[in-house]
C-alpha cells in the first residue's frame, strides 16, 4: 500500500470538504438576507426577468467581486497563513472603507462576526475541538485557533466578511485560488437565491443564471489574484445609488 499517496489524497479531500462546507449557503452567516443591490435593481426595473437578473449578477462578479473581495480574499489567505495580523487588519480597513452606504458596511460586518462566532462554535482551526481530526497541519490549525480566539462580538476591530471567510480558509491546505473560486460560488449561490425570490424566477431559471455565472467564476478569480493592492478597487457607482435607495425603500425583503 502506498501510504504517501493515501496521506495526500486524505488531506486533499479534507481541505476540499471544508472549503465546501465554508462556501455553503446554509452555514449560519445570513447571507440569504442580502441581495448587494439586487433587490433594488428590480424595484427600479433595471431587473425583471431571467436575462437581465443573469447580466446584472455576471457584470457584479466582474466589475465588483473580481476587482474588490475577491482580491482581498487573496491576500488574507497569505496573511493568515504567515499570521500577519496587521497585514489583515489592514484588508478589514479597506473592505469597510469602500462599502459606499451603510447597509452593505452593516452586511460585511455582520457577516464576518457570525462566521467568526461560528467557527469558534464547531471548533473550526482547534486542532483539540470535535470533529477535524488531522485535517490541515498541525501549525495552521493552531494558528486558525489563535486568529479566532480574540473575536469577540462587542470589539471594533471585527473581520468583515471576505477577511473573515480567508482566515478560517487559511486553515486549510487548499490553495489560494481553491479558496477565492470557493468564496465567489458562495457568493454566486446566495445571489441566484436572491433573484428567485426577488424578480421572481422559477428554480430552473435560477440554476441556469448560476451555471452561467459559475462558467465565468474561473476568469474573475484570476483576474483578481493578478491586482496588487494599488489596482484592487470598488467603483460601481450604480450598485451604491441602488444601495442608498434601498435603504429607505417601502417594501422589501432583504436587508441589502
Amino acid at each position: 500500500m502506498d501510504t504517501t499517496t493515501t496521506a495526500t489524497t486524505t488531506t486533499t479531500d479534507a481541505a476540499l470538504l471544508r472549503l465546501i462546507w465554508l462556501a455553503s449557503p446554509a452555514l449560519p452567516v445570513g447571507g440569504f438576507s442580502y441581495s448587494e443591490g439586487l433587490e433594488a435593481a428590480v424595484e427600479a426595473g433595471l431587473v425583471h426577468d431571467e436575462v437581465s437578473a443573469g447580466e446584472w449578477l455576471a457584470q457584479q462578479l466582474h466589475a465588483s467581486l473580481a476587482r474588490a473581495d475577491l482580491a482581498v480574499v487573496g491576500s488574507a489567505v497569505c496573511a493568515a497563513r504567515a499570521n500577519d495580523g496587521e497585514r489583515l487588519a489592514q484588508l478589514d480597513d479597506w473592505v469597510r472603507q469602500t462599502r459606499e452606504t451603510s447597509e452593505l458596511r452593516q452586511q460585511t460586518e455582520q457577516m464576518g462576526r457570525s462566521l467568526g462566532d461560528w467557527a469558534r462554535s464547531v471548533g473550526w482551526g482547534d486542532a483539540g475541538s470535535v470533529g477535524w481530526g488531522d485535517a490541515g497541519t498541525p501549525a495552521m490549525r493552531d494558528s486558525a485557533g489563535v486568529r479566532f480566539a480574540h473575536h469577540q462580538p462587542t470589539k471594533a476591530a471585527e473581520r468583515t466578511y471576505p477577511v473573515a471567510f480567508a482566515t478560517a480558509a487559511a486553515s486549510t491546505e487548499a490553495s489560494v485560488r481553491q479558496v477565492a473560486l470557493a468564496y465567489a460560488f458562495g457568493w454566486s449561490e446566495n445571489m441566484m437565491q436572491a433573484a428567485i425570490k426577488s424578480v421572481p424566477l422559477g428554480q430552473s431559471a435560477g440554476q441556469r443564471i448560476l451555471a452561467r455565472l459559475a462558467s465565468e467564476i474561473p476568469a474573475a478569480v484570476d483576474h483578481a489574484l493578478a491586482l496588487d493592492d494599488a489596482q484592487r478597487q470598488a467603483f460601481t457607482p450604480m450598485l451604491a445609488i441602488l444601495s442608498a435607495q434601498h435603504e429607505t425603500q417601502y417594501s422589501r425583503l432583504f436587508r441589502s
